[in-house]
């Protein structure tokens, strides 16, 4: 077999191996670790900021302004496949999704707008200066916040 005919088939053996422990694992897996992920990376974001505008870091404009873009970048996604109807924490474990969100699906995205909103502002504010930083610090806060209070289990 050529070397180019080996690495495809190897590649597509994982990629089945992959797809067949997916399905296995629960039909609502693939979708909860999909937004679980995204949650992580958009705290991972706000953490950077978070830390400069409490002071536990200096202010770095391009470290800023790098996780304000990430932010906008992760609010813009398509995630209507990440919310299936039945993956909340009354029907699958792990997860922190409460039927409200499809219970209320306008309220929900109106709180996934108004995050992508504040993030629009933090990426102007990121590259300015700490006190803008500061600023729209709670904006963000207020948008997850809102969310997590109607639509998110607390953590144990």
């Amino acid at each position: 077999m050529k070397p180019v005919s080996a690495a495809l088939a190897a590649c597509a053996t994982v990629i089945t191996l992959a797809a067949s422990a997916a399905l296995a694992a629960g039909p609502m897996d693939g979708a909860i670790k999909a937004r679980q992920g995204l949650m992580d990376n958009l705290a991972f974001n706000l953490g950077v900021l978070g830390g400069m505008a409490k002071g536990a870091m200096p202010y770095d404009q391009s470290a800023a302004q790098a996780a304000a873009g990430n932010i906008v970048t992760l609010t813009t996604l398509n995630e209507g496949a990440y919310w299936p109807k039945g993956s909340d924490n009354g029907a699958v474990e792990g997860t922190h999704a409460l039927p409200a969100i499809w219970d209320k699906p306008d309220a929900f995205m109106g709180h996934m707008k108004d995050l992508h909103d504040a993030a629009v502002k933090m990426q102007e504010a990121a590259g300015t200066d700490l006190s803008a930083v500061q600023g729209a610090m709670k904006g963000v806060g207020g948008a997850c916040g809102g969310c997590h209070k109607q639509f998110r289990a607390p953590s144990n």
